[in-house]
């Protein structure tokens, strides 16, 4: 992530992964970090505590909670009353996609970033070891950029804002090492799509196996706890 010393940085933090490893970057690079975490009342609501952990941990100057209630909409695993697959990842876009979840949330953060007079906007997409949703992609991310000098006061008069994807291109072995690399506990960040009562990841998700998979090919221990 380059130049953005000292500038303020907003950061959709998840809880993730992903996430986690994004904050941890936009802090090495001297950033004032924004956290925005967006409560859709997803399934995996835990990952709301993973965000405030992660938070607190990276020093984010602000970090936002937005609710925002997607369980209204459904049509997804996360947000509806649908199983969440547990049979490996496939080749489709699974159930567990959220329909048009980034784009909604990267509105979100836009407003936020025009609202604290920020340019740059960091957010933990992959285009490799992931489940395959469209709003993952790198068109997408560009495309949104463009659309961000269209759609804000700021865009009008010159701004430029830049969408940073600094996991785009990552394995999910590349990330885990990421992590450990900044000196981040991976065991804060929170990645199943369906937690067990007891509070642990499931183990069989596909986020999960992602995951799994990642620290296994990164060479290093996982501390998550699995049913």
């Amino acid at each position: 992530m380059q130049q953005v010393s000292g500038k303020t940085v907003i950061v959709l933090l998840s809880g993730g992964l992903d996430s986690m490893v994004c904050a941890g970057l936009a802090r090495e690079a001297g950033a004032r970090i924004v956290a925005l975490t967006i409560d859709y009342n997803q399934r995996h609501r835990v990952e709301l505590e993973s965000a405030a952990r992660i938070a607190a941990t990276i020093g984010a100057g602000e970090h936002i909670v937005l609710p925002l209630d997607l369980r209204r909409f459904g049509g997804s695993a996360l947000t509806d009353d649908i199983d969440v697959p547990k049979d490996g990842v496939g080749p489709d876009i699974p159930v567990t996609y959220v329909p048009a979840r980034n784009l909604i949330f990267l509105s979100l953060t836009l407003g936020l970033a025009e609202a604290r007079q920020a340019r740059d906007i960091v957010i933990g997409v992959n285009a490799l070891d992931y489940s395959g949703y469209p709003d993952c992609r790198p068109e997408f991310i560009q495309g949104f950029e463009n659309l961000a000098a269209l759609a804000t006061r700021d865009g009008d008069k010159g701004v430029d804002f830049h969408i940073h994807a600094p996991l785009q291109h990552m394995t999910k072995a590349d990330i885990a090492a990421e992590a450990a690399r900044l000196g981040l506990d991976a065991g804060m960040s929170w990645s199943c799509y369906d937690p067990t009562p007891e509070g642990l990841h499931c183990g069989s998700c596909d986020s999960c196996r992602l995951r799994s998979k990642g620290f296994v090919d990164a060479g290093l221990p996982d501390p998550t706890h699995y049913a």
